[in-house]
């Protein structure tokens, strides 16, 4: 499965979540609280399936984490190979993502925009620069945005926005000189995402 490259706004309305975790995407879903297509007000969300319920918990998540369906398998695999709970285990593994810790940094405004500005190279991790957007993050390592890339109008945007809110707490942000710092692991308790991971275990174990 390719990487969904559509409207986010559809897909989740598709989902029932808000899969770009903007205040854009939340005042649409309140909005139209349904499915997307011509029946999808009437139709509801219907009564599915135990796997039906399971296949779109895992859906929702990489979705929300815009993986592919190999990627995120993989990355399931190895969580569960990882002494712990396998869940939370997995949840982080995710949340190491060098686009993920972009976003939840504050740098992009989306995982899709931070995958961009890693993929151009304007992110340095511990000074040297990084264009994989899978690259794991690790416990201390310091996230730059590329100097020569800090007067972007949409990395100022972002970065103006961010003073106005608060930082995930298990990073910490500079805004002034661009600069973050992955501080630790969050905790489950941390990660406020609308997912059963359960129903993932059970996807996969089935």
């Amino acid at each position: 499965m390719g990487r969904y490259r559509g409207s986010i706004t559809k897909l989740s309305r598709r989902e029932g979540i808000n899969l770009a975790e903007t205040e854009k995407v939340q005042k649409y879903l309140d909005k139209r609280p349904y499915p997307p297509g011509q029946h999808g007000q009437r139709r509801g969300r219907g009564r599915p399936s135990d796997y039906s319920v399971r296949l779109r918990e895992k859906q929702k998540l990489s979705r929300l984490y815009g993986m592919g369906e190999k990627q995120f398998r993989n990355l399931f695999t190895e969580a569960s190979e990882v002494p712990g709970v396998t869940g939370t285990v997995f949840l982080q593994l995710l949340e190491r993502r060098l686009d993920n810790v972009v976003f939840r940094m504050g740098f992009a405004s989306t995982r899709r925009q931070a995958r961009q500005f890693v993929g151009h190279g304007h992110i340095l991790v511990n000074g040297q620069k990084v264009d994989v957007p899978s690259y794991r993050v690790k416990i201390g390592d310091e996230i730059v945005v590329a100097e020569g890339s800090r007067s972007m109008g949409f990395i100022q945007e972002n970065m103006e926005a961010q003073k106005r809110r608060r930082v995930a707490p298990w990073v910490e942000l500079n805004p002034e000189t661009f600069t973050g710092t992955f501080a630790r692991l969050p905790a489950r308790e941390d990660l406020a995402l609308p997912i059963n991971e359960n129903f993932i275990i059970e996807y996969y174990s089935r």
